[in-house]
């Protein structure tokens, strides 16, 4: 089932689309602001995001340049401002589309069939290569020098994830949350012992990795 993250600060419109979206096989993620759409989108794997402009914490600008900075989930802009400009906006700062309010059911399901099947096809690359090492992510196998390297679950998802965001820092506190769970979020140490048993598996000198790469006090990052 698709994922969608709502972030509307209408009560109202929350409840519509929650029973709407449901209804026609959505998973529904609400939101009432742009903070609790940011920690939403790091504890949950979102498909698409359907982002209210006027939210009462921050602007939407705010939350697409929070979302961009770490991942390409296809983000459809709800607004009820009719100038074009704030659209532009939205789009230059990371948008895929975007809706006017009030809206009809019907095109947001088409908008939200088009945004899923964009990002489809963004990710139908299944092999994730290195000089050192190849990722398959579609069948959830790692091999180093065409041989298979034997993966524990959490492992495979800490890698997982680093390697579907290449060259982008990914937070200590996104991948305790979505490896370990929210409860997790502070637990460094976990990361440590984790990327220490990637990179002796992994990288031709575990001391002085090239591929997963340490962010010192902020998170890690992968380097094809």
């Amino acid at each position: 089932m698709t994922t969608v993250l709502i972030v509307d600060d209408e009560p109202q419109i929350l409840r519509a689309l929650q029973i709407n979206l449901h209804a026609h096989g959505y998973t529904v993620v609400p939101a009432p602001n742009g903070t609790a759409a940011l920690l939403a989108a790091q504890t949950h794997a979102i498909d698409v995001v359907v982002l209210d402009l006027g939210l009462p914490d921050m602007d939407g600008l705010e939350v697409i340049a929070g979302l961009r900075g770490w991942t390409e989930v296809p983000i459809i802009v709800l607004t009820a401002r009719h100038g074009s400009l704030d659209v532009v906006e939205a789009l230059d700062a990371g948008a895929d589309d975007y809706v006017t309010k009030p809206f009809g059911l019907d095109e947001l399901l088409a908008r939200l069939r088009a945004a899923s099947r964009r990002a489809g096809a963004q990710a139908a690359e299944p092999l994730v290569e290195t000089p050192e090492f190849t990722v398959d992510l579609a069948n959830k196998r790692v091999t180093r020098r065409g041989e298979a390297v034997r993966m524990t679950p959490t492992e495979w998802n800490v890698l997982e994830l680093l390697v579907r965001n290449p060259g982008r820092l990914v937070s200590q506190q996104q991948i305790l949350s979505e490896v370990w769970g929210p409860a997790y979020a502070k637990e460094t140490h976990y990361l440590r012992v984790y990327m220490a048993q990637l990179r002796r598996k992994l990288e031709a000198d575990p001391g002085n990795p090239v591929h997963l790469l340490t962010e010192a006090g902020m998170g890690y990052r992968f380097s094809p």
